[in-house]
């Protein structure tokens, strides 16, 4: 057995090894931190922070779904894909994280809204800090209330409407090559979902990756009844990065809800396999255990 001076043992020599970046590390302990054990390496898990709000003050049932569904879903899939999930209510958290190699913070349905953990926030990323953030993080009526987080972080600038009822979709694959599309095939089919579009043509912005977008075979998208929740045409990009930042939005997070009736839920966002692979090659990849090609 190796020591916390040697980490990794090398089967090929059955010698052991410091961990370098990006090899060496069991799945158990992904995560190859460089700097620690001084300097000579050490694996680690990846440290995933989830934000949310409270339950009771979250007035959107399927969004509140969408939350317990993860914070059941996370926490029973950590320990076998080498993360560690903490979640919690309190936004002011925001105030104390640092950036870390191998430190997540994702928020699962809404945004800050206080303007100091707003600067947290964005000084947080300024740092190096990895995130994602799922469906309502980026929902806005006002774009300019957070200018550089709506407009220039997400690049998506104000909401442009939505699919309704929640369905599922296909989805393409953008870049095979990027870590968040291993496995994923070259289409896929997405759990129900109410889909959001956006103001700005996320095409148009240099440091923006769409990574997965709605295919054109899942048109028409949606139920309705209103005619402007059921799309026949365009393109909608479903999850993105700013290679400015270690950083993706997820337009994932809204259940169908069984309203009028019993107001529980339909569907879950955990319910597609290939989506749920999404999930962990994100955190592999913002947690930095794996990089791009």
């Amino acid at each position: 057995m190796c020591s916390g001076t040697t980490p990794v043992c090398d089967l090929a020599t059955v010698t052991c090894k410091t961990c370098t970046a990006f090899e060496g590390c069991s799945s158990d302990k992904p995560l190859c931190d460089t700097a620690a054990n001084g300097g000579l390496g050490e694996c680690k898990l990846t440290e995933v922070i989830a934000i949310y709000t409270d339950y009771l003050l979250n007035m959107d049932l399927a969004h509140r779904s969408y939350v317990y569904d993860a914070n059941e879903w996370f926490p029973s899939v950590a320990e076998a894909n080498g993360f560690t999930y903490e979640a919690t209510p309190d936004w002011e958290r925001l105030k104390t994280v640092v950036p870390a190699r191998g430190r997540i913070v994702a928020f699962l349905d809404d945004k800050p809204k206080d303007l100091t953990q707003q600067a947290a926030f964005q000084a947080y990323m300024d740092g190096g800090g990895a995130w994602f953030g799922c469906h309502f993080a980026a929902y806005n009526p006002a774009p300019t209330d957070w200018d550089w987080y709506f407009n220039q972080f997400l690049g998506s600038g104000g909401y442009n409407g939505n699919t309704w009822r929640p369905t599922s979709a296909e989805l393409l694959v953008e870049n095979p090559a990027h870590p968040l599309s291993e496995g994923l095939g070259s289409v896929f089919t997405a759990a129900p979902n109410e889909w959001y579009a956006w103001k700005i043509d996320l095409r148009t912005k240099p440091n923006i990756e769409i990574l997965l977008s709605i295919d054109p075979s899942s048109f028409p998208l949606g139920t309705g009844p209103k005619p402007e929740e059921i799309w026949h045409e365009g393109y909608y990009p479903i999850v993105w990065t700013n290679t400015d930042y270690r950083m993706l939005y997820i337009n994932m997070g809204h259940d169908d809800m069984d309203y009028g009736g019993t107001n529980g839920p339909l569907s879950s966002t955990f319910s597609s396999p290939e989506q749920n692979q999404m999930y962990l090659n994100a955190i592999r990849w913002l947690g930095g255990a794996i990089e791009l090609p």
